[in-house]
């Protein structure tokens, strides 16, 4: 991945942030990349490319992605799993299950941790297998 936009947390520092950020980040993520894999593989027009996206992005899915990549991430990648589906979270939306949001967390936590700490080609193998595991 192309680093367009600077990532100066070290390691450390990323480790030690809060779950939720992670997420934060993680969510950002994520939808861009799903979104590029729409805009170069498909000729969908921008309303449609939504409706798509959704399918990919909904806490559901997310949190089915995260069950069926669960067993192929490292002791660390769990870990981080973990601590993001353990965040404490106050907002809940209406449309998603409470177990589901709490393991889009989750999702969305490694996902902004492998981006925010630059393991770029792990963080890539796992947005693959998350593309096609839908």
């Amino acid at each position: 991945m192309e680093e367009m936009i600077p990532r100066k947390k070290e390691i450390e520092e990323v480790k030690l942030m809060p779950p939720l950020v992670w997420a934060y980040i993680g969510d950002c993520v994520y939808e861009l990349y799903i979104r590029m894999q729409l805009v170069n593989h498909t000729k969908l027009k921008p309303h449609k490319l939504h409706l798509e996206s959704i399918k990919y992005v909904k806490a559901k899915a997310q949190a089915e992605i995260l069950a069926s990549i669960y067993d192929d991430l490292t002791e660390e990648e769990q870990d981080i799993v973990r601590r993001g589906r353990n965040a404490e979270n106050h907002h809940l939306p209406k449309n998603a299950e409470a177990t589901d949001y709490m393991y889009s967390t989750a999702f969305e936590a490694l996902i902004g941790y492998l981006y925010l700490s630059k393991q770029d080609s792990r963080l890539q193998e796992i947005l693959e297998k998350c593309y096609t595991a839908i």
